[in-house]
């Protein structure tokens, strides 16, 4: 590819002539990000495409321009069309030649490469930077196993990654203009909070189509899901059959929370167990899906159960269901669910021998550290007896003993008694905002 060509690309994604492009900051990730490229080793930023990963990049690099001139910066898109039909480590070795020759950088430049997965054999080129020590690297990628294994076997121990995930309820409020930091704040905007929630609810978090009006979110929603499919299930695996694909697809993400099997979606879509298992596996790949299993002593068994599959957002799996299907219930289990994947817990199910189940058994630090029930109320006897009785049964059956319980409910804050124990009751709303 001529050097010239390469550099008009480059400089349409630079910013050595220009002013940087204002971002909404999320600053969960950027100090996360700050601590992480400290650390001299190559940093990793995964997560489902369209969720914010090159936005955080540009910020990191307004915020290395306190140390560093703009010139030391590189950011090379590599879903850039004009790479098409050179998208292999040749390329990135003269995109550096071409950076070097014409933008001169004064000293260790930063490199950033965003959708690195789009290069075969990538990790071969990154590991040559590392260990020459003649750049700082930062990628991004939105394929979890392609990211993990080419990494793990060729940069092992030497990058350091973190995932994005769209918009928590509260980032989603700041890019409403409504920020949320004390209890003040949400007593006085709770109006407001409740009505922005419908729509968290309803067209989800990718923070693109939190800032587009309302009659282009959906287009937008379903341009990412096609993008998704195509890019990186259908081209990446070859597959031949993109309506089976897509109909896995929307069963899953429309169905956020439940319990599945290959075998059974095997047997729903009269396709193989071992092409059922694939889809599966593509999608969880791509941060579409995630997949929790069921909590058990033994990795074997919990291998061989059931798992349960959360849609990573709203918005994608209300463009597959049918118009007035009421599922506010599951809905709210699932935000609870991506809320703790973003406070860094490991996740279970669990059900005890009688059939009662928990919905999140959560781990930190290798210790189960909570309980949780989510249930969209408690003010009816039966529910409130149904979901509070889980608990005993699962700390009698897993030995457990002083570990938090907590429904998160849409009913006020409380904390009582319970079969001599106590329960907390956690405000939906309280618990998103912190």
């Amino acid at each position: 590819m001529d050097k010239v060509k390469i550099l008009e690309i480059l400089n349409d994604y630079n910013y050595w002539n220009k002013p940087l492009r204002d971002n909404y900051a999320r600053p969960t990730y950027e100090i996360k990000i700050k601590s992480l490229s400290k650390t001299n080793e190559v940093v990793v930023i995964k997560g489902l495409r369209r969720s914010g990963k090159s936005t955080l990049l540009l910020n990191h690099i307004k915020n290395l321009l306190n140390d560093t001139d703009i010139k030391n910066i590189l950011f090379v898109n590599l879903e850039d069309p004009r790479f098409i039909g050179y998208l292999d480590t040749n390329l990135l070795e003269l995109i550096q030649e071409t950076y070097l020759q014409y933008i001169n950088p004064s000293q260790k430049p930063y490199i950033f490469l965003d959708e690195i997965q789009n290069i075969p054999n990538f990790e071969k080129w990154i590991n040559k930077e590392y260990e020459l020590n003649s750049s700082h690297i930062f990628i991004t990628g939105s394929n979890s196993s392609m990211l993990s294994s080419e990494i793990a076997s060729t940069l092992s121990g030497r990058y350091i990654s973190a995932t994005i995930y769209p918009l928590s309820f509260k980032e989603f409020l700041t890019f409403k203009e409504l920020p949320i930091n004390t209890m003040l704040d949400f007593v006085d905007k709770k109006i407001d909070i409740f009505r922005y929630f419908d729509e968290y609810l309803k067209y989800g978090a990718f923070p693109k189509v939190v800032q587009v009006d309302d009659q282009n979110k959906q287009e937008l929603l379903i341009s990412y899901k096609d993008s998704i499919l195509l890019k990186d299930i259908v081209a990446r695996y070859k597959l031949k059959n993109y309506n089976i694909l897509e109909q896995i697809t929307a069963f899953l993400l429309s169905n956020s929370g439940i319990l599945q099997s290959a075998t059974k979606i095997k047997n729903n879509f009269n396709i193989s167990f071992d092409m059922a298992s694939s889809y599966v596996e593509y999608l969880k790949n791509t941060y579409m899906i995630y997949e929790v299993p069921k909590f058990d002593y033994s990795l074997k068994k919990q291998n061989q159960n059931e798992k349960k599959y959360y849609s990573c957002d709203l918005g994608l799996s209300n463009i597959f269901r049918v118009p007035n299907l009421q599922t506010k219930g599951s809905d709210i289990e699932t935000i609870v669910f991506l809320e703790l994947l973003r406070r860094g817990f490991k996740i279970y199910y669990y059900k005890t021998v009688n059939n009662y189940e928990c919905d999140f058994i959560v781990q930190k630090d290798n210790q189960i550290v909570q309980l949780i029930q989510v249930s969209l109320s408690l003010k009816d006897e039966k529910t409130k007896k149904r979901e509070l009785s889980v608990f005993k049964k699962v700390k009698n059956e897993l030995k457990l003993n002083d570990i938090e319980q907590i429904v998160i409910t849409t009913d006020e804050s409380d904390t009582f008694l319970y079969e001599d124990k106590i329960i907390k009751i956690i405000n939906i709303f309280e618990w998103l905002l912190g």
